[in-house]
């Protein structure tokens, strides 16, 4: 395999059941990366170190999944110039999810993170392999093909309702 250009960290291993949805996209496009448990609160020195040598070792993106007290993704971006996508991960712990979402959300000016829905991690990978697309034109070529067979998947249950007897509003 190629040398990973996209970084998926989570900060527990826990949220791999989530995380894993960024990988399989990026399999899907066949986009490089590396995926490892980089923890703010258990591991900071870890997390420093992860996030301030991932261009050197050529990754150019990191999706970062945290629940509970979501500090990773916001701290990563501080530490590195690289476009960071916080996932919120709804855990035991969280506030049904809001203390993960807001805690991403809500970044100082100057420390930017991207941040897809609660348990998004499937979009965080397709965003992830879009910021790269555009400066890559094969992979370009393959997110507009995976894209056109999401709309085919929609137009194809839209016809199936439609054969159920429901109607449709296009």
């Amino acid at each position: 395999m190629s040398k990973p250009v996209v970084g998926i960290i989570m900060g527990s291993q826990s949220d791999l059941r989530i995380m894993k949805e960024a990988a399989e996209v990026l399999d899907e496009l066949k986009v490089a990366y590396e995926v490892t448990v980089v923890s703010a609160h258990r591991t900071p020195l870890r997390m420093v170190e992860y996030a301030t040598a991932a261009r050197g070792r050529g990754i150019q993106v990191i999706v970062a999944g945290a629940g509970g007290a979501a500090h990773l993704p916001g701290m990563v971006a501080s530490l590195t110039s690289l476009p960071v996508i916080g996932v919120p991960v709804k855990s035991s712990n969280s506030i049904d999810g809001w203390d993960s979402v807001l805690s991403i959300l809500q970044m100082p000016a100057g420390v930017p993170v991207a941040t897809v829905a609660l348990d998004g991690a499937r979009n965080a990978g397709i965003l992830a392999a879009q910021i790269l697309g555009a400066s890559d034109a094969a992979l370009g070529q393959r997110i507009d093909a995976f894209k056109e067979s999401l709309k085919v998947k929609v137009e194809s249950a839209a016809k199936d309702l439609e054969t159920k007897g429901w109607k449709s509003v296009l």
